[in-house]
């Protein structure tokens, strides 16, 4: 059996930065980052490690790769099945899976500008607060290869591009609840929510997509779970319920759970509405 050199039995990383971003949970964040909309998020680098010098001619390039921890999980898997695509499990090297046996990620993203320790990007696909472990500078003669083949994925990217198969709709309750969390919290699952349901809503673990109660089926949206059915080519959202149970989001010292004081509030509004009360899974978080 190979083993690594006994001076590389283990190794130590020391994040640079944190990035700080509007996405709080797994779902808020794109399987990857996409061009189609601006969007401005800040890398804050430490003080006190010459980060303000280390940034010297940064500015000049128009996209940089970040190294960063996959910060959220402490699991890893051999095999993983991907969000999109069959419901077929694969190698963890053959994907962009989080649970990886050292979970670190890469991501191009646009940068904007360099203040000293600041660095605003574009969009990304990092969550809120996630290390940044180091930054490099994107070259495109060097670091794109458009022509490689993209393997097992070229088949999800084809199916893409084929129209929806399912219509989705919503009960006047769904569409109360809807509203009612974008008006006064400023929530906006629906549109990643309706994206997902209306090209597969089958039961899939990575997509969050479980059997509920009477026939329904639940799938996870961070904090949220929306309560739907299906009928052929039929989705139905009947209903949103908050993620957490009572037991969890009244305790005070719980503040990280995503949209805390809006889950409370909810269950005030609509507090006959049947409660999850399973915990939340890798996931979910």
């Amino acid at each position: 059996m190979t083993k690594p050199p006994s001076d590389c039995d283990s190794l130590f990383f020391e994040p640079i930065g944190v990035i700080r971003t509007k996405m709080r949970t797994k779902f808020d964040s794109p399987h990857q980052p996409t061009n189609s909309d601006e969007e401005r998020n800040v890398i804050q680098l430490f003080s006190g490690k010459g980060f303000d010098v280390a940034v010297r001619d940064l500015a000049s390039f128009d996209r940089i790769w970040l190294i960063w921890w996959f910060h959220r999980n402490s699991t890893w898997r051999p095999l993983v099945l991907p969000p999109r695509g069959e419901a077929t499990r694969r190698g963890v090297f053959a994907t962009r899976s989080p649970h990886r046996p050292n979970p670190i990620g890469i991501t191009a993203v646009p940068l904007l500008g360099v203040d000293k320790l600041t660095i605003i990007v574009g969009n990304t696909d990092l969550v809120d607060e996630t290390p940044i472990l180091d930054i490099k500078p994107y070259i495109p003669t060097v670091d794109a290869f458009p022509d490689a083949s993209m393997g097992w994925i070229s088949g999800v990217e084809e199916k893409l591009l084929e129209p929806h198969r399912y219509t989705v709709t919503y009960s006047a309750l769904a569409t109360s609840q809807i509203e009612w969390l974008q008006k006064n919290w400023g929530i906006t699952f629906i549109e990643r929510a309706h994206e997902a349901l209306s090209r597969d809503p089958s039961v899939h673990r990575t997509r969050r997509i479980r059997k509920w109660q009477g026939g329904q089926l639940q799938m996870g949206c961070g904090g949220w779970r929306i309560i739907f059915t299906v009928n052929d080519l039929h989705v139905l959202i009947e209903n949103i319920v908050p993620g957490y149970p009572d037991s969890l989001l009244l305790q005070a010292l719980n503040t990280n759970i995503p949209d805390h004081e809006a889950q409370i509030a909810f269950k005030q509004v609509w507090p006959d509405e049947p409660k999850f009360d399973a915990a939340l899974d890798e996931t979910d978080r």
